[in-house]
């Protein structure tokens, strides 16, 4: 959830600097809207959907949210070749999707998913190399994914 906080704040960022009318400061914050958004993206398909695709009932829903990733790419890859026009259209697009993660996905997978469930999710984001991280799934990782699964809503650590 965090990192959805983030990405909104870098979306200002982002309308900031096209609004100024320069390119080099829209291809700035676009980069660094791109550092944290691409590698938050992998980890979620990666960890979280990897395990509820598991679930006949997340499929689609799943399906539906992997292609919004690659549609943001996309989006994104647009900007960067120069079409500014694109970035209400990213940025709408990039909200309705946190969204639909946040109000939807998230409070499900709070839900369905058991320890073992979430302990394999923190295992397989913390793998993912594009996180620059190894695999740790202490029990403070699993409630912070727990936590962040359930907006507004702490999960206490395992004893």
């Amino acid at each position: 959830m965090t990192e959805h906080e983030d990405l909104v704040n870098f979306t200002g960022d982002l309308y900031r600097a096209r609004d100024s009318g320069d390119p080099a400061a829209v291809a700035k914050a676009l980069e660094r809207l791109d550092a944290l958004l691409h590698p938050h993206t992998h980890a979620e398909e990666r960890g979280l959907f990897t395990v509820l695709r598991r679930s006949r009932e997340f499929h689609e829903h799943v399906d539906g949210l992997c292609a919004e990733h690659a549609g943001l790419g996309a989006m994104a890859d647009e900007i960067r070749r120069g079409d500014f026009e694109v970035i209400d259209e990213f940025i709408a697009a990039l909200r309705d999707h946190m969204d639909k993660e946040d109000n939807g996905l998230f409070p499900a997978a709070a839900i369905e998913l058991e320890g073992p469930d979430w302990e394999e999710v923190v295992a397989l984001t913390e793998s993912d190399p594009s996180r620059g991280a190894t695999a740790t799934s202490s029990p403070s990782a699993v409630a912070s994914a727990r936590s962040a699964a359930i907006p507004g809503r702490s999960v206490p650590e395992p004893t």
